[in-house]
């Protein structure tokens, strides 16, 4: 049976396509592939138990700080930039949330754990946006450094959480604050949540189909936006269907994945996103093109000490105290997680999923490491060789486009 010029052609040009989908993502696809080894690997090693309902739980949960802090470490490294503080402002949010939730509103409202939590949590926020602001000013309209500010603001954070303390540990486990990031979300309401997110997910394929109809631009076959549509479905599903065997869906998790969903938003569909990316991409080009790059460097910082005091909250929930320690090493898991997930260092480049699943990859390395009783010099050792990994796959990357 012979086979048609035509059909050649059309096979020819459908392998083309896929190859160069698989060149344009190969980043993406890399690190889920990392994801999966990693989990196999320490699959094996632990005898089974990594992947423990309970341990991915916990996995998931300890995580979040992190990942909140690399959502908004993402923007900043995007425009050129670098926050050193981001784990000591945060450490010094979980601090003042404490005190509050020990000394202040337990006088103030002895009877009143839910309005002490709601009091917390806005207090907690405030402080983080203008840490935020303040850092800033000085970096978008003063013109300093952001690496020189950053790293002041990291010594003053410390300082100051050494000074709340006074070397002392601080309760911070009334109820309902507690169960901002020890609570579950019960198992019905994951899978509410999945149809929910699934629905939204079918919606966004025919709504950006319909948005490129409307403009002229070509479609790609409907199958391969429903299974683009399909691959996080699937992976949600799993990830709900493990988490409700044990006993829900961290409720810190479920909070992370509004606030990425929200980010998302803002990086890919807003007028500051593409300026972030603009900027970073080739400042003069981005100020001759009319972009105030003082405002957007300056709401960047804000939106990077919103997003501290999230994590700052997140913080002193799941531990319970605030401590002379708070937030130690949390800048440079979270700038690793944004290098892992491919945001480039020269900035320009950077995903707030790829940030996610950069989190996940230091989470799950530090996990596994733990439950194989492996020194803490090792784990040092093994994250540094797999950030300078990454670095130099996104160097060779941006050489070859």
């Amino acid at each position: 049976m012979s086979v048609s010029t035509t059909e050649v052609k059309a096979t020819t040009n459908l392998g083309n396509r896929v190859l160069g989908s698989i060149r344009r993502n190969i980043q993406t696809y890399t690190l889920l592939i990392a994801v999966v080894v990693i989990w196999a690997i320490f699959y094996f090693l632990t005898g089974g138990s990594y992947l423990d309902p309970q341990n991915i739980s916990n996995l998931f949960r300890q995580m979040s700080v992190t990942s909140f802090l690399s959502l908004g470490m993402v923007l900043v490294i995007v425009t050129g930039g670098i926050d050193l503080s981001v784990g000591k402002l945060a450490g010094f949010v979980s601090v003042v949330c404490a005190y509050l939730q020990y000394f202040t509103w337990y006088s103030l409202f002895p009877n009143q754990p839910l309005l002490a939590a709601i009091l917390s949590v806005i207090c907690g926020l405030l402080v983080g946006t203008l840490a935020g602001a303040l850092q800033g000013y000085f970096i978008a309209f003063q013109g300093l450094p952001a690496f020189i500010v950053t790293l002041g603001g990291m010594w003053l954070f410390n300082g100051l959480i050494l000074w709340r303390t006074a070397g002392k540990t601080i309760a911070a486990h009334q109820a309902y604050f507690s169960s901002i990031a020890q609570g579950y979300i019960p198992p019905i309401w994951g899978w509410i949540i999945f149809a929910i997110i699934l629905a939204l997910l079918v919606w966004n394929v025919f709504s950006s189909r319909r948005g490129k109809a409307k403009y002229g631009f070509s479609l790609r076959p409907l199958y391969r936006d429903l299974l683009n549509a399909a691959i996080p479905a699937v992976l949600i599903a799993a990830y709900i269907f493990s988490v409700n065997a044990y006993k829900g869906i961290p409720a810190p998790v479920l909070l992370l994945a509004v606030v990425a969903m929200v980010m998302m938003y803002v990086a890919n569909n807003t007028r500051f996103g593409r300026y972030a990316y603009a900027i970073g991409g080739n400042r003069e080009a981005a100020r001759l093109s009319g972009i105030n790059i003082t405002s957007v460097l300056f709401r960047v910082f804000i939106l990077m000490g919103f997003l501290c005091g999230v994590a700052g909250i997140v913080l002193a929930s799941y531990v319970g105290y605030g401590t002379i320690a708070a937030g130690q090493g949390y800048e440079l898991d979270a700038i690793a997680a944004c290098i892992l997930g491919g945001t480039s260092p020269l900035g320009g480049v950077g995903t707030i999923p790829g940030a996610l699943i950069g989190a996940l990859i230091i989470g799950s390395l530090s996990t596994g490491l733990q439950m194989m009783n492996v020194a803490p010099a090792w784990q040092f050792v093994v994250k540094a060789v797999i950030l300078v990994l990454a670095v130099l796959v996104d160097v060779y990357f941006k050489k070859n486009r």
